[in-house]
């Protein structure tokens, strides 16, 4: 579960989703342009996924599958996932869509995100570890922000094992170590 200040979380709960309003609201201006501000029954709306879950919570909207989801991207996923410009899509493609999975009827999403990460992880791993910095950008363009993280993880930890194999401290002692003891008495 995220922590209530992540950055990452927050933006990740703002992308829109398309709603279907179950019951009538009223005093909601969702419209600014709108003469009134109710939502009939049955309206089709675009809301930020933090409001659409707690209205979908209250029964009040069921939420429809957004459009980073659909039909297309889940066969070039399944075509070839490495090739799949995710970002484009969402830049938190997988955080969204791990939310969405309880919240939309369809059964088949968390398996997608499942499949897709796990095909694409060890794309990007391979790439961190054998891209130059120059081929880093393009490379970079195409990636969730979750694998941009683990891009740069591998990419640091190959250069830490680099530094580590040319001469850097074999041995790290630890920080019990460097402690006295108290004398008892």
């Amino acid at each position: 579960m995220a922590s209530y200040y992540d950055i990452d979380d927050i933006i990740a709960e703002e992308e829109p989703v398309s709603v279907i309003f179950q019951k009538p609201a009223n005093g909601v201006g969702i419209d600014p342009s709108a003469e009134k501000n109710c939502v009939d029954q049955g309206s089709k709306v675009e809301l930020p996924f933090w409001l659409a879950n707690e209205l979908c919570q209250r029964n009040a909207v069921s939420v429809l599958v957004p459009a980073c989801f659909d039909e297309k991207t889940r066969l070039e996923i399944q075509a070839d996932p490495a090739c799949v410009d995710l970002r484009s899509r969402s830049p938190y493609f997988y955080e969204f869509g791990c939310k969405m999975v309880p919240i939309v009827g369809d059964r088949t999403l968390g398996f997608l995100l499942f499949s897709a990460f796990r095909s694409r992880y060890k794309e990007v791993l391979t790439k961190a570890h054998t891209a130059s910095h120059v081929a880093a950008p393009k490379i970079l363009s195409r990636l969730t922000k979750e694998e941009v993280n683990l891009y740069e993880a591998a990419q640091s930890s190959v250069a830490a094992f680099k530094k580590w194999r040319v001469g850097g401290r074999r041995f790290q002692p630890a920080s019990v170590l460097g402690r006295k003891r108290r004398s008892e008495e």
